[in-house]
């Protein structure tokens, strides 16, 4: 039987800074906090990560709501309009 995972749409990326591996995320649709898993699918963008950092202008925050601007360590490159899901069991 196992557990049932589902996948909500949360947000998408608006930018990646390659330097540092961090996505720039709109919050459209939903809210993330640190220890949430995510996946990242676009085009040729598909992943999956827990979130360990977080920032909303350059302060660290432990969660962020819908409507925000958040700054996302990412594992992976990710492009801009990659849709941004969160995992939920």
């Amino acid at each position: 039987m196992g557990l049932k995972m589902s996948e909500e749409k949360v947000g998408s990326v608006m930018a990646f800074y390659a330097k540092v591996s961090v996505a720039a995320i709109e919050l459209t649709d939903g809210s993330l906090k640190i220890g949430d898993k995510i996946k990242v699918k676009g085009a040729t963008t598909d992943f999956t990560q827990t979130i360990e950092s977080m920032q909303v202008e350059h302060d660290a925050v432990q969660e962020a709501q819908k409507g925000s601007s958040v700054g996302i360590k990412v594992k992976d490159k990710v492009r801009p309009n990659d849709q941004i899901l969160k995992i939920t069991e």
